[in-house]
């Protein structure tokens, strides 16, 4: 076997294409990411004994040792390197190895806040979706519509801001005592989670508040709606997508047979 043809080999296994084995890779990858998580979640329990700690860090070290091969074999075998490297994917990728090993290797400061991004390991979790290629193509194609909605939700925050200053200020000016103070009644109001800490008392700013509410709702509701859209949509071009990649396995196939048949019956031609 020459080194070319082990690397195409090793693609299809890491890269889920390998019809026997690599749907294998995809469950141990989960098994080992889910167990990963489980033992940072455990450390935090009260009470933890410590004679697990070090069992559990050796098998930490394990699980970093394999997401690292992993790693390395996804960037062997990336027909575009850098690319890869700078993918959200290949970003996952080096976090879930990065604090381990800037931790051990130049022992950086710091050390309880690299082990926190371990959690990040769980985002390693939304490769092995099976439709998160069709999310994903959804948010592409509402991601413009997207940015106005933010954009809109953003003045609207600010009016807000700016609104209950006006008719709260004089009434609670230990509360909202100026416009950026105001921000954070906007953002609870916008997002409907409620007022929290702090809230309206005079009748002005009661109705100027259920106004606001209303926005909030549609402010909500509409990206749901436009990604929800969208995934229709994806989904729908992920069906033709497939439809089309059968008819030409099939073309293939029947091509192959007919080749073979005139081969086997030169006469027949």
């Amino acid at each position: 076997m020459t080194v070319s043809d082990a690397k195409s080999r090793i693609a299809d296994f890491v890269w889920g294409r390998d019809p026997r084995y690599g749907h294998a890779f995809d469950y141990a990858m989960i098994v080992l990411i889910v167990i990963s998580i489980g033992m940072m979640a455990s450390e935090t329990l009260p009470g933890f004994p410590d004679s697990w700690k070090q069992p559990i860090l050796v098998f930490d070290w394990v699980i970093v040792v394999i997401f690292t091969i992993e790693y390395g074999l996804r960037y062997w075998t990336a027909p575009q390197k850098l690319r890869y490297i700078f993918s959200f994917w290949g970003l996952i990728d080096l976090i879930a190895i990065a604090p381990f090993w800037a931790g051990l290797l130049f022992g950086l400061p710091g050390g309880e806040a690299l082990w926190t991004l371990r959690i990040l390991r769980i985002a390693k979790l939304l490769r092995f979706v099976a439709n998160m290629e069709t999310l994903q193509r959804a948010f592409e194609l509402v991601w413009r519509e997207l940015v106005v909605v933010f954009m809109f939700a953003v003045l609207v925050m600010f009016c807000t801001a700016v609104g209950i200053y006006i008719f709260e200020h004089e009434a609670q000016p230990e509360a909202f005592p100026s416009i950026p103070h105001s921000f954070w009644f906007a953002v609870t109001t916008l997002t409907t989670v409620g007022y929290g800490d702090i809230f309206p008392i005079t009748v002005g700013g009661k109705i100027f508040t259920f106004v606001i509410l209303m926005i909030g709702l549609g402010i909500v509701a509409l990206p749901a709606g436009l990604i929800a859209s969208a995934f229709t949509q994806a989904r729908e071009e992920e069906k033709l997508r497939q439809a089309t990649l059968r008819k030409e396995r099939e073309d293939a196939r029947r091509s192959i047979r007919e080749a073979k048949e005139l081969a086997e019956d030169p006469d027949a031609g």
